[in-house]
C-alpha cells in the first residue's frame, strides 16, 4: 500500500520512480512523510531480494527435474545460506524457511 497518497492503492508505480497522482501526502508532518518514503524503499528491496530467493529455489528444483544430483547438490549448499539469510532479516517467516529447506532436501534425497 503506497502511503504517501490516498487515491493508489499499489506500491508498484514507486518503484519506477513515478510521482502520486495526488498532490496532498497523506502524512502531514515530515518525518511522517520520511518515513513514508523510506517504507516504500524497504518494500521495493524486500520484493527483491524474496524474488531472488524463489528464483534460487527454482534453479535447484529444475536441477532435481533434470536429474543432475550433483548439480541440484550444488545448487543446494548455495541456496540454503541465502534462505537462512531472508529469514534472520524478516524478509522469509521463519517457518517458510525451514518449509523451503526441508522440502529441497527431501526432494535431493529423493534422487536416485
Amino acid at each position: 500500500m503506497c502511503l504517501t497518497c490516498q487515491e493508489s492503492l499499489r506500491i508498484i508505480p514507486a518503484f519506477f520512480g513515478l510521482k502520486p497522482k495526488r498532490k496532498s501526502p497523506l502524512a502531514n508532518i515530515k518525518s511522517a512523510k520520511k518515513r513514508a518514503r523510506q517504507a516504500i524503499k524497504r518494500r521495493a528491496h524486500n520484493v527483491t531480494m524474496r524474488s531472488s530467493v524463489r528464483t534460487s529455489v527454482r534453479k535447484v528444483m529444475k536441477a532435481i527435474e533434470s536429474g543432475n544430483k550433483e548439480a541440484a547438490k550444488a545448487e543446494f549448499i548455495a541456496v540454503v545460506p541465502q534462505i537462512d539469510r531472508m529469514a534472520t532479516k524478516g524478509i522469509l517467516r521463519k517457518s517458510r524457511a525451514a518449509h523451503y529447506k526441508s522440502q529441497l532436501n527431501a526432494r535431493l534425497r529423493a534422487m536416485p
